[in-house]
């Protein structure tokens, strides 16, 4: 089973890519978390090469591709169900016109609800005033803040949909995958 939320693009073909994998209980939390800002950082390297010539636009590209990678990457390690040891994964596309960025986990069957009840604020209320409402303490409430997902669509023009799968009924295991759109400009 299969549920989309977002305009989700699948990963499909592209002839640059790059998926980093993390293998589960090889890591334990405190160092897979410390480990995270250097995964991001090595992919923003990595991409800044794909883009413009001029100092500046490179420099705000891997500025973006750090951020938003921390991000996606902070919460698949923060809410990994950890009984399922599902693999997590982080894979970054090129086309023409973006840099879409993929995190796979697996997600606590029982705080899927939640998730996704996140997910549908994202989708269908006004952002500024969900991001302002957020940083006051009065956004989401019983929930995970959603401010990292806020930034990204608020800070980075950027696109975000999600895909959640069944992989596993018994015991059942649920995968999620944060897709985040960033439209890009080659000089």
């Amino acid at each position: 089973m299969s549920e989309i939320f977002g305009d989700f693009i699948e990963m499909g073909n592209s002839q640059e890519f790059l998926v980093i994998s993390f293998s589960p209980g090889t890591q334990s939390f405190q160092d897979r978390w410390r480990g995270n800002s250097l995964s991001a950082d090595f992919l923003a390297d990595y991409w800044g090469t794909f883009f413009p010539i001029h100092k500046d636009s490179r420099a705000e590209v891997k500025d973006a591709v750090s951020y938003i990678a921390n991000e996606l990457l902070e919460n698949a390690i923060k809410f990994s169900y950890k009984p399922s040891s599902y693999p997590m994964s982080i894979c970054l596309y090129l086309s023409n016109d973006a840099l879409r960025f993929y995190v796979k986990n697996s997600v606590n069957p029982e705080t899927v609800g939640q998730f996704q009840h996140l997910i549908q604020r994202l989708l269908t209320e006004d952002l500024d005033e969900l991001y302002l409402r957020q940083l006051e303490g009065n956004g989401f409430v019983g929930t995970d803040s959603g401010l990292g997902f806020l930034t990204i669509l608020n800070d980075y023009d950027a696109h975000l949909a999600w895909k959640f799968e069944t992989i596993q009924q018994t015991p059942e295991v649920i995968t999620v995958t944060t897709m985040v759109r960033l439209p890009i400009v080659r000089a």
